[in-house]
C-alpha cells in the first residue's frame, strides 16, 4: 500500500493545512481584485501578501538568497519534513515538484543577487536539492495543470514498484507578468471571483501556492488519514494546444480506469472546475458519460483560483481532510448549474458517510489525469 501522510499548504488563507481547511470550511475565499506592478487594471487574484512570506522565511535563512517560489517551497517542504521524521538524505526517499512555470519571475528582473539560471525548471530544483541535501536529484514535472494530481499518481508508481520507500510530491507556482499576461491573452480570466459549473462564469481566477505531500509505504506514517492512493490514470485527448475535447474522452478514460478499482462509497469527485466554459463543460460531460451522476462534485478554485502546478496537490490535501473529518465541501461559487453533463454539484457545505473520493484535473494539450484515494 502506498499511504498519504504528513502535508502543508501555504496559501492566502494560511500556512498550514489545517489554517487552510478551517479558512475554507468557513467559505472564505483567497481571491480579491488586486493592481499589479505591470498592469494600469486590477486583476480578480488569489496572492499571498510578500511580506508575510519574508518574515516567515527568516526562520530559515536569509530570504534574499531564494526566489518567492523557493522561499515558500522550502517552508512547505520543511513543515513535512519535520512531521513526518523523513531524512532527505535518506538513499530510499525523492522529491518530485510539480510545477508549470517554477522561477519565471527571474526572467522578469526581480531579483538582483540571483543566478538567472534558476529560471530553467531543472536548475531551480537543484537549488532545493542543495538547500535541503537530498540524496537524490529532484524530479520536475511540469505537464501543464494537471502536473500535481500526475506527480502523485507517478510518485505512487514509484513506491509500488520498490524504487522508494518515501516520495515527497511539493507543487508551485506563483502569480508573475508571464502567467497573468497568457491567460489574459486567451481571454480566459475573470473580473470577478470565479463561479465554476456554474451559468454565469465567466472565466478563471489565478491564485499562487505551494503545498506538499508525503507518499509512503510506512503505515507508522499512514496516521494523519489512514488513507492510501489506491492508483490512478493519464490520458490526452490531443485535441488542441489550449481547448479541451468537446466529448471529453481523455478525461472519460481516466475515470473509468480509476473505476476499475472499485471504490467503496466514494464520496465525491474534486474536480478541475477551472470556471472557464468549455472546460466546465468537458468534465461535466465527462463524469456523466461514466455513469456518476449522481456523486457530489465540488471545484476548490473558488476558494483559491487557479494554482496551476500547485493545483493538484493543493486540492489532494483538502480532499483528504474532508475524507478525514467526513465532510463534503461546497464547490465556492456555484449558483446555478451552467454545463449540459448530468452531474451533481455540492452546494453546501455537508457532512457524509463515505471511504473513497476521486481527484481529477486537466490542462491545456488535451492532458488529464484522475486519481482514487480510499481509506484502509
Amino acid at each position: 500500500m502506498v499511504f498519504a501522510s504528513n502535508n502543508n499548504i501555504i496559501s492566502p488563507l494560511g500556512f498550514k493545512t489545517d489554517q487552510n481547511y478551517s479558512a475554507v470550511c468557513q467559505s472564505k475565499i483567497a481571491v480579491k481584485k488586486i493592481k499589479l506592478p505591470f498592469s494600469k487594471e486590477p486583476f480578480c487574484l488569489a496572492k499571498i501578501d510578500d511580506e508575510l512570506i519574508i518574515q516567515e522565511f527568516t526562520k530559515y535563512g536569509n530570504p534574499y538568497h531564494h526566489t518567492k517560489l523557493e522561499q515558500l517551497s522550502i517552508i512547505s517542504i520543511q513543515d513535512v519534513l519535520t512531521q513526518s521524521g523523513i531524512n532527505p538524505q535518506d538513499d530510499r526517499t525523492l522529491l518530485i515538484f510539480s510545477t508549470t512555470k517554477g522561477n519565471i519571475d527571474i526572467l522578469e528582473n526581480a531579483y538582483k543577487n540571483i543566478d538567472p539560471k534558476r529560471a530553467y525548471l531543472h536548475a531551480f530544483t537543484y537549488h532545493l536539492q542543495s538547500y535541503f541535501n537530498f540524496k537524490h536529484t529532484p524530479l520536475v514535472l511540469s505537464n501543464a495543470c494537471i502536473s500535481g494530481v500526475l506527480a502523485i499518481i507517478i510518485a505512487q508508481r514509484f513506491i509500488e514498484k520498490g524504487q522508494y520507500d518515501n516520495v515527497l510530491v511539493c507543487g508551485g507556482d506563483i502569480i508573475s507578468e508571464f502567467t497573468v499576461s497568457g491567460f489574459k491573452s486567451f481571454n480566459a480570466m475573470s473580473s470577478e471571483p470565479s463561479k465554476p459549473f456554474d451559468a454565469n462564469r465567466t472565466g478563471i481566477n489565478l491564485g499562487e501556492a505551494v503545498s506538499t505531500i508525503l507518499l509512503t509505504n510506512n503505515k507508522t506514517l499512514a496516521g494523519p488519514y489512514h488513507t492510501e492512493i489506491v492508483g490512478g490514470a493519464s490520458a490526452n485527448d490531443a485535441n488542441h494546444i489550449s481547448g479541451p475535447s468537446r466529448s471529453g474522452d481523455g478525461l472519460y478514460q481516466c475515470v473509468r480506469e480509476v473505476l476499475n478499482y472499485h471504490p467503496e462509497k466514494l464520496g465525491f469527485i474534486s474536480a478541475h472546475g477551472t470556471a472557464t466554459l468549455f472546460n466546465d463543460e468537458m468534465e461535466s460531460i465527462a463524469f456523466d458519460r461514466a455513469g456518476l451522476n449522481a456523486i457530489p462534485v465540488n471545484s476548490l478554485k473558488g476558494y483559491y483560483g487557479h494554482t496551476l502546478g500547485a493545483g493538484g496537490v493543493l486540492e489532494t490535501i483538502l480532499s483528504l481532510e474532508s475524507l478525514k473529518n467526513q465532510q463534503l465541501i461546497k464547490s465556492e461559487g456555484f449558483e446555478k448549474k451552467g454545463v449540459s453533463g448530468n452531474i451533481n454539484i455540492i452546494q453546501t457545505h455537508q457532512p457524509s458517510v463515505f471511504s473513497s473520493f476521486i481527484k481529477t484535473a486537466s490542462g491545456f494539450g488535451g492532458c488529464n489525469a484522475a486519481a482514487l484515494f480510499r481509506k484502509i
